[in-house]
């Protein structure tokens, strides 16, 4: 018997969703390069500015952000190049959007083809992408979904349900500081942004029409202002300008048909660190997370009601799409 090493597999990750982009898909993808890093010899493509803000070590290659077709023509341009190079043994598309460049890699050089697919990557709806997209990911050697939500979507648009596995994401739990210490950042947060000392609702994610923060100003916040008069909803999170298939929203825009009293209950403290997003969740009284369903814009799992949970907050939610699996 041999007693040398088992050789590190090669793997080609190829994402759109990394740092300087921000939101759930993002972090996830961060975190997913980070850890395949520990069990694989892993070469990454991403988007412009991706390799400066990579886990260390990373070996990165970045395609134009935008317009779309120069990220994908460049993105296809280093995968195939990579994959003559160091021949895979797996190409990963990080979503749907990167699945073509992978799966043609794939069949050219060798190697397996696996695709993590997060809900709206297989609704979207777009004539071109629904056309040309989806048959390549019918032809996947292996879908990993975040939720069964994206399961049933994925069956529901020819994906082999034998190939279809379901892998929910994960979170890093938090450095918990003492009651002392968390009191007093508590103390500082609500003073720094103004909040006053009444029960906080936290909203966390990109101003999206899908995360339902416009009905919930206008529909929900008045009832819960009249039994909790003092209770204020503090928004975290910017403008969804670089996101794709999701209509974006202003704050403006969020707050138009609110009542003027529920207006006056509203802080928006655009994008924060991760440090003082934790503190917003240590502080919080709940985590509010009002997504609609949406047929072509589902939400396929809902990473910030883990995290929440990880800073043991609660969250609110409606069962919307995968949200049941990542709040249950």
């Amino acid at each position: 018997m041999s007693g040398a090493l088992p050789q590190r597999a090669r793997l080609l990750l190829l994402t759109r969703n990394l740092p300087p982009l921000q939101g759930g898909m993002e972090r996830l993808n961060w975190h997913l390069l980070q850890q395949l890093q520990r069990v694989a010899d892993v070469q990454t493509v991403g988007p412009q500015g991706a390799a400066a803000l990579a886990p260390p070590g990373a070996s990165l290659r970045e395609a134009p952000l935008r317009p779309l077709w120069r990220f994908m023509l460049g993105a296809l341009w280093h995968t195939l190049a990579l994959g003559m190079r160091y021949r895979p043994n797996i190409y990963l598309a990080g979503s749907g959007l990167t699945a073509p460049p992978v799966w043609l890699a794939s069949r050219l050089f060798g190697g397996r083809c696996v695709g993590y697919l997060h809900g709206l990557d297989i609704s979207v709806d777009n004539a071109v992408y629904r056309r040309l997209w989806l048959p390549v990911l019918r032809r996947l050697d292996r879908v990993v979904v975040n939720s069964r939500a994206t399961a049933t979507l994925a069956i529901e648009a020819g994906i082999a349900p034998a190939r279809i596995h379901i892998v929910h994401p994960g979170t890093t739990l938090p450095g918990l500081p003492d009651a002392d210490r968390r009191a007093a950042d508590a103390r500082a947060f609500r003073q720094r942004h103004g909040l006053g000392t009444g029960p906080i609702m936290l909203s966390v994610g990109r101003l999206t029409r899908r995360k339902g923060l416009l009905e919930f100003v206008r529909d929900e916040l008045p009832r819960v202002l009249e039994s909790h008069p003092q209770a204020t909803l503090v928004v975290v999170g910017g403008v969804a300008s670089q996101a794709l298939g999701s209509e974006a929203l202003s704050p403006a825009q969020v707050l138009a048909s609110a009542p003027p009293a529920a207006r006056e209950q509203v802080r928006f403290l655009g994008e924060l660190s991760d440090e003082e997003l934790s503190i917003a969740m240590h502080t919080a009284t709940v985590h509010v997370f009002p997504v609609r369903s949406h047929p072509t814009d589902p939400e396929g799992f809902g990473m910030v009601a883990i995290e929440a949970a990880a800073h043991g907050l609660g969250t609110v939610a409606y069962a919307s799409g995968g949200v049941a699996d990542a709040v249950a």
